[in-house]
């Protein structure tokens, strides 16, 4: 079962207060809590530097209520960064039919959005929509964390946090 007492040998002192957990009043449920799988379609890795940062403290994305997770299995949104290459694709696919529903993509990069400057080049497809349905996409090369943070906010919420919801 559970502890129903303070552990007297854990217990801590600060200012000469005992610190004890409290049952606390219900609170609102949490707005928003997804898990993200990142895939590499074959980047340079700007991206993933910059979606890296959104664990730092500076961005701490946690407080948002997202995460990483390494299985498909757990991930609400799918983020798929670099060039979208005919060996990837089925990858990049078979992630996606893994993920649980309700589910979403996140396109990230001007790579995984259209080819950019790789497009037309051979094996490269062009852009992720044309391998999985797109729920937003964050341009730029790379993005910033701050922009990537929106595009995540974009996805849960349906609108660009700023802009007013379409209808």
């Amino acid at each position: 079962g559970y502890p129903t007492k303070p552990d007297p040998a854990v217990e801590q002192s600060v200012d000469g207060q005992a610190l004890h957990v409290y049952h606390a009043a219900p609170r609102a449920a949490i707005r928003r809590a997804a898990a993200l799988r990142h895939v590499d379609g074959g980047s340079c890795n700007g991206c993933e530097s910059e979606l890296s940062l959104l664990a730092s403290p500076d961005y701490d994305f946690s407080r948002y209520g997202f995460s990483f997770t390494p299985s498909p299995k757990h991930a609400d949104i799918l983020v798929v960064t670099g060039v979208i290459t005919r060996s990837m694709a089925p990858v990049i696919q078979g992630v996606f039919d893994q993920m649980g529903e309700p589910k979403q993509v996140l396109a990230l990069g001007s790579c995984a959005i259209d080819g950019w400057v790789f497009n037309g080049a051979p094996d490269v497809l062009g852009g992720l929509d044309g391998i999985v349905p797109v729920t937003a996409a964050v341009a730029g090369c790379p993005p910033s964390p701050a922009d990537i943070l929106r595009g995540l906010f974009a996805v849960v919420e349906g609108h660009v946090p700023g802009e007013e919801a379409q209808p």
